[in-house]
């Protein structure tokens, strides 16, 4: 196919990448999330082949194994960015709640509205259907709040990151069951965690004695595909392997605290956090890149008809008023009268998709159309934007305001004149 020659995939994709980097610069002015404007290239993509009768491409297996990518780097990403402190707690422990329960509860509504709008649904596959469409996406969170006070942006980055994780433990956790020999029940689930969080502690404590000692520079990369394949592995033994990344994450993010007593003698400081500020930075720049062909092809993929179907779009506002809805309630209860833009930032993206593919067989329901899935994504997306620019639009009034009054209170004082 000539649309896949060597020097046209070159092309095609340096520009992906230039017209993403525009979009991050667009986005940041606008508060347009950057990954609307990539679906949407990738979209205007889909007809183009069509228009040129280009034979169809399966993408999913690309899609697939960039979403798992994605979600590792950013994942990573996020827990690059978090301090453990002592006065950090109530707030981790706040975005956690909120989490868990804007999660269970948002999934539980929405199984109950696939349930009885959705025929031959099971209450089974209703709950995995739902548990996608409930998760936060950390991959238009987490590049969108920078601008934001630093402690909503921080609980927005602690409620993504614990979002992700808890979502994609239920999700397996729910398909585990449709499999009697995966399915361990709650107590083999819990052994399973904590059998992961020791795995994670030691691997990551090996991971930072060994790679602070190796002298070759090209070090960053050989770290990525130590994780990758910790990732995989810890996949294939059914361990939570997201959390194997996000401890990792964290200790090598405040090493100070990991690293302390005899403990302290086995890490060079200096060195590891070498390691930590390149590996910052690397992270970044690759999540940035996944991010960008994943929904690119996302958007390739899809069928952008069916959410103008009348049953997707009674199905998706239920489910999307329903997410407000309880958000709004662990606002009030957990952060207070102070919710904006917060009650708005609930945005669905990669993990939502990528779960949404990750359905088995034995679940699927050919009733489901996957507009609802689109419908959702863009629509909280889009509330998210109008929230964002909103509060830029208060934060710059009440600026001027504050202003206007230093200046109205300033006594005029009559100039001195020298004899």
């Amino acid at each position: 196919m000539e649309i896949l020659s060597s020097y046209n995939l070159i092309i095609e994709v340096s520009i992906i990448i230039i017209l993403s980097f525009l979009f991050n610069s667009i986005s940041k002015k606008t508060n347009i999330p950057a990954v609307l404007m990539l679906i949407v290239l990738g979209v205007a993509l889909q007809f183009g082949l069509k228009y040129i009768n280009s034979d169809a491409i399966d993408f999913f297996p690309i899609l697939e194994i960039l979403g798992i990518v994605g979600l590792i780097m950013i994942v990573l990403e996020a827990a690059l960015e978090l301090e453990l402190k002592r006065e950090k707690l109530m707030p981790i422990l706040k975005s956690f709640v909120v989490a868990l329960l804007g999660l269970f509860l948002s999934a539980w509504v929405a199984a109950l509205i696939l349930y009885q709008y959705i025929p031959d649904m099971t209450m089974h596959s209703a709950w995995l259907y739902a548990t996608p469409l409930s998760i936060l996406s950390s991959a238009i969170i987490i590049p969108s709040v920078n601008d934001l006070k630093s402690h909503k942006k921080e609980f927005h980055i602690y409620e993504s990151t614990f979002s992700d994780i808890i979502g994609i433990m239920m999700f397996y956790f729910l398909a585990g069951k449709l499999n009697p020999a995966e399915d361990t029940g709650f107590i083999g689930f819990t052994g399973n965690l904590l059998l992961t969080i020791v795995i994670s502690l030691v691997a990551s404590y090996a991971i930072i004695i060994i790679f602070q000692k190796i002298k070759s520079q090209v070090k960053l990369f050989l770290l990525i595909a130590v994780l990758l394949l910790l990732y995989a592995v810890g996949k294939k033994m059914h361990l939570s392997s997201l959390i194997i990344i996000l401890i990792f994450g964290l200790v090598i993010a405040n090493m100070k605290l990991f690293f302390k007593g005899k403990l302290s003698k086995l890490l060079d400081y200096q060195k590891a956090h070498h390691i930590y500020h390149e590996l910052h930075t690397i992270t970044a720049e690759t999540a940035f890149v996944v991010r960008t062909f994943f929904f690119v092809i996302f958007g390739l993929s899809i069928a952008i008809t069916s959410i103008f179907n009348l049953d997707v779009a009674i199905i998706s506002s239920l489910i999307i008023l329903s997410i407000y809805s309880i958000r709004a309630v662990l606002m009030l209860i957990f952060v207070g009268k102070d919710m904006l833009p917060q009650l708005f930032i609930a945005p669905r993206g990669l993990i939502t998709v990528l779960l949404f593919y990750a359905i088995p067989a034995e679940a699927q329901i050919e009733g489901f159309d996957s507009g609802i899935l689109l419908f959702v994504i863009i629509a909280t997306s889009l509330v998210m934007t109008f929230a964002m620019i909103y509060d830029k639009k208060r934060s710059s009034s009440a600026i001027n305001k504050a202003n206007l009054k230093k200046v109205g209170t300033t006594k005029w004082t009559a100039p001195t004149i020298k004899e």
